[in-house]
């Protein structure tokens, strides 16, 4: 299993060679920085901490300063644990790069989902609204308290009721990469990825197996090709302007001899 670290920068769209449109969320992939290797003799667990987007050395503490001095590494923002066999072959220093995953591999990605604050169980849940005629006593309440007649004299866990929605750790499966640039450190994922703009989120390999035929990414329109087929005009001929002479029309004379 693969996995890095990345930024979701936001959504759009791009379109193949025969029109077809992908719906894609640009994740901004810069080189994960390992800066400890973590084994089963030494921690009880194989596994990679990285860091992602330097820091400013003033910004650390002293354990901190310590524990980046020791992997002869740059001052990191963010840290993280990755596991993976492929990961197995990287030491304190390396970098993890996004040319680990290529067009038309499935992957999930992980990340905090957007906070909503204090909901109600009516749009926390998706429960049904009460009549909104005059006299009704119930409009958006969270229902009966009852447990099948049984007295425990207490409401039983798992209620669904009003409180605090969103800012949790979610995952999306079975995501599709329909773009991978090594280059400018970024990947394009078929769909919606969980979290605000900015936020950081891991991209795996998907865990799960998947199903029917395979999904298969059409070759993507490559608009800086077209750019540099567009031919240059390097001289501007001036066409001469042509004038026309107009010559005047005669007067109409009545019969009268007026005009």
């Amino acid at each position: 299993m693969k996995s890095i670290i990345g930024r979701k920068m936001g959504m759009t769209q791009v379109f193949a060679e025969d029109g077809t449109m992908y719906a894609v969320t640009v994740i901004e992939v810069l080189p994960n920085v390992v800066t400890q290797v973590k084994t089963v003799e030494t921690d009880g667990y194989d596994a990679l901490q990285i860091g992602y987007e330097n820091e400013r050395e003033s910004r650390l503490n002293k354990p901190e300063k310590g524990h980046f001095a020791k992997a002869n590494v740059a001052p990191m923002k963010h840290l993280f644990e990755i596991k993976g066999d492929e990961l197995s072959n990287y030491k304190a220093g390396d970098q993890v790069t996004v040319d680990m995953f290529k067009t038309g591999d499935i992957v999930d990605v992980t990340g905090t989902s957007k906070g909503r604050g204090f909901l109600g169980a009516i749009q926390r849940y998706g429960l049904s609204l009460g009549p909104k005629s005059h006299g009704s006593g119930y409009h958006r309440g969270i229902g009966t308290m009852a447990h099948n007649g049984r007295p425990t004299n207490r409401v039983l866990p798992g209620k669904k009721m009003g409180g605090h929605h969103g800012n949790q750790t979610t995952t999306i499966l079975n995501l599709l990469v329909v773009k991978v640039d090594a280059e400018k450190n970024y990947i394009l994922v078929k769909g919606a990825v969980p979290g605000p703009r900015k936020g950081i989120v891991m991209v795996r390999s998907a865990v799960k197996k998947q199903h029917g035929q395979k999904q298969i990414v059409k070759d993507l329109v490559d608009y800086e090709e077209k750019v540099e087929e567009t031919p240059v005009v390097d001289e501007v001929i001036e066409t001469p302007t042509v004038v026309a002479e107009v010559s005047e029309a005669p007067t109409a004379v009545s019969e009268e001899g007026g005009e």
